[in-house]
């Protein structure tokens, strides 16, 4: 049992000694996104000693284990979080806030799933991760501006509006899936 545990201890710290450090910035990436997108989610009056503590390693797991069920398990603590602070505590839903936190939400989505295939002591080109980031930057660009033209949408006429930012928001589903659906076809 005491050897087992020698062995484990040994293997851990081989493993640290290994630590590039390429992967170590993206899980210091994860760790800050996510952890930023919990400060924006979250009102301001839960910010006692132990929730920030509980939030700080809720952030951490997914920088640990990227690979594992922690990612999703942080999103979900961070659209709790914004869903505590809508219908909780009455906080008006601000636009930027939502873009921030939808940003936050991929970004921490994106580099995980970078992070899942770098290994500890890969060597990696910072071309890669530049790319890597450059595309996601585009994604969430092209995000945020059509959600902020189907939120102008929306508020243009008394229904008119509604019915043309669901039929730009089915429309918009239609193609991605269709896009999808391409894309696995292609392989």
């Amino acid at each position: 049992m005491l050897d087992a545990l020698n062995e484990r201890v040994r293997a851990v710290r081989y493993a640290a000694t290994r630590v590039s450090l390429a992967p170590l910035l993206v899980r210091v990436g994860i760790f800050l996104t996510v952890l930023v997108g919990f400060l924006l989610a979250y009102p301001v009056q839960i910010f006692a000693a132990r929730a920030l503590l509980a939030l700080t390693v809720v952030a951490v797991l997914p920088a640990i284990g990227p690979r594992r069920v922690w990612p999703t398990f942080a999103a979900l603590v961070t659209v709790g979080g914004w869903l505590l602070a809508a219908a909780g505590f009455d906080r008006p839903i601000a636009l930027w806030r939502l873009l921030a936190v939808a940003t936050l939400l991929y970004l921490a989505h994106t580099l995980c799933a970078l992070a899942a295939l770098l290994p500890f002591d890969g060597i990696v080109d910072p071309d890669l991760i530049l790319r890597w980031l450059t595309r996601a930057g585009g994604v969430v660009l092209a995000s945020a501006v059509l959600g902020i033209l189907l939120a102008g949408l929306g508020g243009m006429g008394a229904d008119r509006g509604y019915q043309a930012a669901t039929v730009v928001g089915l429309l918009v589903a239609v193609a991605l899936s269709a896009l999808l659906g391409w894309l696995l076809r292609r392989r």
